[in-house]
């Protein structure tokens, strides 16, 4: 459907630009050469930039959405999750994320683990929650369900962080298919540099049972995908 497809968009363009020399400078992404060392630094802001736009134009056209969510009928649906799709990869949500995380790259000065909460929450959760909150707009949820999805969501994308940090640090490139071990050798504030390895399994475990926690509310059938992908993110090995 347009909205995922739209997400899926947005999510490549934020890796595209992620990898960049004057962002985190990355060669590897998923075993494979990165897009601006196969093209070129302007090529692949360029990208970016493309896939931005792309993810706006495909969600506001009403007629590629399928007959069960009649955008027609339900505009008001559609306008909110744009706006939702905006807000969490905007300045209040991906791009602040990055900002701070740049910020803090290479200081002499220790993250506290709050600064580190609102780097991920915003540079990795943020996408997360508006895959799921978007859903749960166009799906027709009630406030309080979206509300209580948007947690959910919040609490997977701080679990895929930390579980990434963990994974850093415990796995080979090749089993992780990018960089091993970058975090540590660009000095970069992780979960288990603050917390070291045993404390952040055990955080991760906390997130995965608030996560649990946000689906308690919804039937089991309509909880079975999302728990299984807050099971997928925390026991993940790449």
């Amino acid at each position: 459907m347009p909205a995922a497809a739209a997400v899926e968009m947005v999510h490549t363009m934020s890796l595209v630009h992620d990898d960049l020399p004057c962002m985190d400078d990355d060669d590897l992404r998923r075993g494979k050469p990165t897009c601006h060392v196969v093209y070129g630094e302007p090529i692949a802001v360029l990208t970016g930039d493309a896939l931005l736009s792309l993810s706006f134009h495909h969600m506001a056209r009403f007629d590629s959405y399928p007959p069960d969510i009649d955008a027609d009928k339900h505009p008001a649906r559609v306008v909110r999750a744009i706006g939702e799709l905006a807000r969490c990869i905007g300045s209040e949500g991906l791009v602040a994320g990055q900002v701070v995380d740049l910020e803090m790259t290479g200081s002499t000065e220790t993250v506290p683990l709050e600064r580190l909460e609102y780097i991920h929450l915003h540079k990795t959760a943020a996408l997360l929650e508006a895959s799921v909150v978007i859903g749960a707009i166009l799906g027709g949820g009630s406030d309080e369900q979206i509300e209580s999805l948007r947690m959910y969501a919040r609490s997977i994308g701080l679990l895929f962080q930390v579980v990434d940090d963990i994974l850093d640090v415990t796995k080979s490139s090749e089993e992780l298919g990018k960089t091993a071990g970058k975090d540590l050798a660009s000095d970069k504030t992780t979960y288990p540099k603050l917390l070291g390895l045993e404390k952040s399994r055990e955080f991760a475990e906390k997130l995965l049972s608030d996560a649990r926690e946000q689906l308690s509310g919804f039937d089991q059938e309509t909880a079975a995908p999302l728990l299984h992908l807050a099971n997928y993110i925390a026991y993940r090995q790449n």
